[in-house]
């Protein structure tokens, strides 16, 4: 009976402490959106460590020390900065509520005496609501959040969804989202970070091929950042917007603008992946021409696998 009881406060206790770290998240909901549930897994091999400011995925998400090695088997912090640096313009896409949750418990798991991960119905919304992006992107769901190695039953402590909480639909999937229109220069960044080219270019035509549009240039065209095209690829290229068949899409039906335009090439095809008006004019879009061509990028190939 002793050894039962001791068990249920120390269940009490990690339950509260999580519940009061978590729920002072402020981009993500309130603790009523996520429910705990048990998991008695050894973490004696790991140790807490703060949260550095350079950890933009996590840092200010409500707690301030992580466990390391945290739940995807990273032992450095360096390892850890440049795996999460990868997934940050993906919550800022908001795809999801859950993103930010989901992705931290995993990358900085909160500091308790037992990991706290997730639930995979969690792992499964977050999924279905954020892959279409990804894949308009030439990306595919890695492997390593594959959402079969999280627990399912609530015989384990982790974070899940909780169905009276916020709804998927709360923050709804961009329907295109290489064609965001705002001039904003953190996104064009983030977008050519998820690309391998960048050129100048006017729109010919387009057209429907199968589920995606098909993305016909003019033929003058001019390299803003290449990494992938030679000469030949230049003049020939077309681009393809993936799954965008009946998206709704500005920039493609204006012929007459030039257009930053950003793309990469996944498999036979080129997939579309940004196009901003071309306005030397505007102050945030010469900004960032002087930083395209400079800016650091995270690995992202080396992370969607």
């Amino acid at each position: 009976m002793q050894a039962l009881r001791a068990r249920a406060m120390m269940r009490e206790m990690f339950l509260l402490a999580s519940l009061a770290l978590l729920s002072r998240v402020p981009s993500i909901g309130s603790s009523s959106d996520y429910e705990y549930v048990w998991n008695a897994r050894d973490d004696g091999q790991r140790r807490c460590t703060a949260i550095p400011e350079d950890l933009r995925l996590c840092h200010g998400i409500g707690y301030a020390q992580m466990l390391l090695p945290n739940l995807l088997d990273h032992e450095s912090m360096a390892e850890v900065k440049q795996q999460a640096s990868s997934w940050v313009p993906l919550v800022h896409r908001r795809c999801h509520a859950g993103t930010q949750v989901f992705l931290c418990s995993l990358f900085a798991p909160v500091c308790l005496e037992k990991a706290v991960g997730p639930c995979r119905l969690l792992c499964e919304s977050v999924r279905d609501a954020c892959s279409p992006i990804m894949e308009a992107f030439g990306f595919v769901w890695p492997e390593m959040l594959n959402c079969s190695r999280f627990p399912l039953e609530e015989k384990d402590l982790c974070i899940s969804k909780n169905n009276t909480g916020i709804s998927d639909e709360s923050e709804p999937t961009p329907a295109c989202p290489p064609c965001d229109i705002d001039m904003n220069p953190d996104v064009i960044l983030q977008n050519m970070c998820a690309s391998e080219f960048a050129i100048k270019a006017k729109i010919k035509k387009t057209t429907i091929e199968n589920a995606d549009k098909k993305v016909i240039l003019q033929k003058r065209k001019k390299e803003v950042r290449n990494g992938a095209l030679n000469n030949t690829e230049l003049k020939k290229l077309v681009l393809y917007l993936k799954n965008g068949a009946h998206c709704p899409c500005q920039q493609l039906d204006n012929i007459m603008n030039h257009y930053l335009i950003m793309g990469r090439k996944v498999g036979k095809r080129y997939l579309l992946t940004g196009i901003h008006q071309w306005d030397e004019k505007n102050r945030e879009f010469r900004r960032v021409l002087n930083e395209i061509k400079t800016h650091k990028c995270s690995a992202l190939d080396s992370v969607f696998k």
